[in-house]
């Protein structure tokens, strides 16, 4: 009999797990208009103000089908990006996240910085991070949450590759699967996540292309993907 308490504490342990999966969507921002009209059309970023929000909305959707209608949703999104590019076009985007995160029933956080993204990832419980996925503009050594928004051409805010031992590994389940819907990084990053995570990053090796997500299609990569 003794052994029955024990049984029952390792289920409750393994169900509370399960409760406090969170899979974790990070979005960065658009490009401003402003910058991207200087450039030939054929290498112009962010036409569309929502390309990475609804290649979130959409990876959101496969989440729920793959893992159940209540999986939690943890969407982290880069603020100040959607602050000015709505008042350049002279719309509430920030306003429209907040309500595509209150319909799917996503814990919204707004994040300004890498080390805000740091600090969001390190808060989450431990073992609970079941799936990431960034979607945004990205080289092969990080994450540029601000392209062409600040300064033409050029990131004013990031996670970089140097930055991921500070993420707290713990923090990701053992068997996560993470991936980058940003162009070029496996070609770097994913090596530089796995030894800091202990979890495989997915990436792709050359540029991403978001041309048919107003279609209801996730980014595909030229040069395919890999870890």
């Amino acid at each position: 009999m003794a052994r029955l308490p024990r049984i029952l504490a390792v289920a409750f342990l393994a169900l509370t797990g399960l409760a406090s999966a969170d899979h974790v969507i990070l979005t960065g921002g658009p490009s401003l208009r402003r910058w991207e009209n200087y450039r030939v059309p054929d290498d112009q970023h962010d036409r569309w103000w929502a390309n990475f929000v609804r290649a979130s909305t959409l990876r959101m959707a496969e989440i729920r089908t793959a893992y159940g209608k209540d999986a939690p949703l943890v969407w982290m999104v880069y603020q100040d990006g959607y602050q000015t590019r709505g008042r350049e076009d002279g719309k509430p985007y920030t306003t429209w996240i907040s309500q595509l995160a209150a319909e799917r029933k996503a814990t919204l956080i707004w994040v300004n910085s890498g080390g805000d993204v740091i600090r969001a990832i390190n808060n989450r419980p431990s073992g609970s991070i079941q799936s990431f996925d960034y979607f945004g503009h990205s080289n092969r050594y990080c994450f540029m949450l601000d392209y062409g928004n600040e300064i033409m051409a050029a990131s004013t805010a990031w996670l970089h590759e140097n930055d991921l031992g500070r993420i707290r590994s713990s923090a990701f389940a053992r068997n996560a699967y993470c991936k980058s819907w940003g162009c070029h990084t496996a070609e770097s990053m994913s090596a530089k996540w796995r030894g800091a995570t202990g979890t495989a990053l997915e990436g792709a090796r050359g540029k991403t292309l978001y041309t048919m997500v107003g279609h209801g299609q996730l980014p595909i990569a030229d040069g395919g993907w890999s870890r």
